[in-house]
């Protein structure tokens, strides 16, 4: 704190040479300490996290090989049974069954495949199961359509009337 001590001249001459301390402080050099600590700690900060320099030892090894879990696949077939990975599971016990297998897994992807006779609404059903079983990404399977050779080849699309 700085206080500093001025000399006032009153209106009459008995308060004359006295020095009065002045009730203000000074928050200038305050502000530029602060600056500069600032500025340093700026600089500074990125050089603490690079880590020590090191160099490290070279080896003819092969590196581990990167282990990917089999996807998650779950399938309704025409009929509306549900499988999960190749074995039936009853619709009454779908979820309790989705809820241990994501317990086990890292990946919450499933891929979900289902007959397009099926309704869109047995559809979400699983794909609701799937959600409260712990899968939050779901992917749809799909086959791609062949595609035609040429224009003569083309069919027309369904509704449209042929020549």
């Amino acid at each position: 704190m700085v206080a500093t001590v001025q000399r006032r001249s009153g209106a009459r001459g008995t308060r004359r040479g006295r020095n009065q301390p002045m009730g203000e402080i000074n928050v200038t050099p305050m502000v530029d300490v602060m600056l500069v600590l600032l500025i340093i700690f700026m600089v500074a900060a990125p050089m603490l996290t690079t880590g020590v320099p090191l160099e490290l030892p070279q080896t003819a090894a092969d590196p581990l090989p990167h282990q990917q879990e089999e996807p998650l696949t779950v399938q309704l077939a025409p009929d509306g049974k549900v499988y999960v990975m190749n074995a039936e599971v009853p619709p009454e016990n779908l979820i309790e069954r989705l809820t241990a297998i994501a317990s086990e897994r890292r990946d919450d992807q499933v891929f979900l495949r289902a007959d397009q006779s099926l309704s869109y609404g047995a559809i979400m059903q699983v794909m609701g199961a799937l959600n409260a079983g712990g899968f939050s990404s779901i992917a749809l399977v799909t086959d791609s359509a062949p595609q035609p050779q040429n224009a003569s080849q083309a069919q027309p699309a369904p509704g449209t009337p042929s020549e």
